[in-house]
C-alpha cells in the first residue's frame, strides 16, 4: 500500500479528464460535484484571452473544452470534471460575446449572441441582458447570460451595433432606453440620462 499524494492538478490532466467524460453536447458540469483541488494558475482576461501560468493560450479548442466546464459557486470560478474541482481566475465575465445576430423588429426581435468560446444565446427572460455602469466614469459594461450563472461580456463594437437597434420605453414609472429580445425590454440607461 503507498501513501503517495495525487498529483497536483494540472491542465493537462484536467482537459484529459473532461475529454473521458464528454459525450455529445455539453459536459453537464451542473450534476459534477467533486472535492476541490486546489487553485491553477489559469486566468480569463476581460478581454476574454485565456492564460496558463501568465502565458496566452495558443490552442483554441483548449479555451473551448475548458469553457465547457466551467462552474460558478459562492461568487468563485472553477474548472470541474467528474473527479477533480480546481479554481481559476476571472478579471470579469468568464465568457466575451463577440457578435449577434437580430431577427425581428420592436417587441418581436430577438437578439442571439455568439461568444469566443462558440456558445450561443438569444438574450431572454432566461438569458437577460444587464448593463453595469462604472460608478466613477459611467461606461458602461453590458453582458448577457449564457447558462448556469456564467455571463459574457458584450464586446465594444457588438454593444454600438445594439445602440442602434435601442428603442425607449417606459418601466417601472421611468423612461429607459434598452432593448427588446424575446418579448422581454431590458433597460440599458435611463431615457433622461440621453437627453
Amino acid at each position: 500500500m503507498s501513501d503517495t499524494n495525487p498529483p497536483p492538478p494540472s491542465a493537462e490532466g484536467l482537459a484529459a479528464s473532461v475529454k473521458a467524460a464528454s459525450r455529445k453536447g455539453p459536459p453537464p458540469v451542473h450534476l459534477w460535484n467533486p472535492p476541490f483541488c486546489g487553485d491553477l494558475d489559469i486566468r480569463i482576461a476581460r478581454d476574454g484571452t485565456w492564460y496558463y501560468l501568465g502565458t496566452p493560450f495558443g490552442r483554441m479548442p483548449l479555451v473551448k473544452l475548458f469553457s465547457s466546464i466551467l462552474k460558478l459557486e459562492d461568487g468563485r470560478y472553477y474548472l470541474v470534471t467528474p473527479v477533480e474541482k480546481v479554481g481559476i481566475k476571472v478579471d470579469d465575465a468568464p465568457l466575451l460575446a463577440v457578435d449577434f445576430e437580430v431577427t425581428g423588429q420592436g417587441a418581436a426581435q430577438s437578439l442571439r449572441f455568439f461568444t469566443k468560446t462558440e456558445d450561443e444565446v438569444t438574450a431572454s427572460a432566461e438569458n437577460p441582458i444587464r448593463v453595469v455602469r462604472d460608478p466613477e466614469t459611467g461606461e458602461p459594461a453590458p453582458y448577457v447570460h449564457v447558462r448556469r450563472g456564467l455571463e459574457a461580456l458584450i464586446d465594444r463594437k457588438s454593444f454600438y451595433r445594439l445602440i442602434e437597434l435601442g428603442t425607449h420605453e417606459r418601466l417601472d414609472g421611468q423612461d429607459w432606453f434598452g432593448l427588446w429580445s424575446q418579448g422581454r425590454f431590458f433597460p440599458i440607461i435611463p431615457s433622461a440620462e440621453l437627453a
